[in-house]
């Protein structure tokens, strides 16, 4: 049995080419994310009423009081329920968040974290 040699053709170079484009372009989506939280801010609401709003990039600790205490951080770009003495601690399980639209409640002590601000198209339908 005799083996052939294979020649790439000009359309094979071309697949190629589109392929390993792709998978840059690809990688560098997951490495290098646009959230848009540049200009982003961080909304305390409680009981439906906005109480704070301060710049994602600043960083402080703010304690929301109420019929429970919870202590909110915000620290390079992100922002989390880091402390509570609520029943279940939901709000400090959600973790940090960082993106617009993104948001943490509690809701034994009536309390909402929202990031608002503009954010990059996440998917396109049409």
């Amino acid at each position: 049995m005799e083996l052939q040699k294979l020649k790439f053709q000009k359309a094979d170079l071309l697949v190629i080419a589109a392929v390993v484009l792709t998978a840059a372009l690809i990688a560098a989506v997951f490495l290098f994310p646009v959230s848009g939280s540049e200009n982003a801010t961080v909304q305390i609401y409680q009981n439906g009423q906005l109480i704070q709003e301060v710049p994602l990039q600043e960083n402080t600790t703010i304690t929301i009081p109420g019929q429970y205490e919870n202590v909110v951080q915000i620290q390079d770009g992100k922002v989390a329920i880091t402390q509570a003495n609520c029943p279940g601690e939901d709000c400090v399980h959600t973790g940090w968040i960082h993106t617009p639209g993104a948001s943490i409640v509690c809701l034994p002590n009536r309390v909402e974290i929202r990031i608002v601000g503009s954010g990059g198209v996440d998917l396109v339908v049409g």
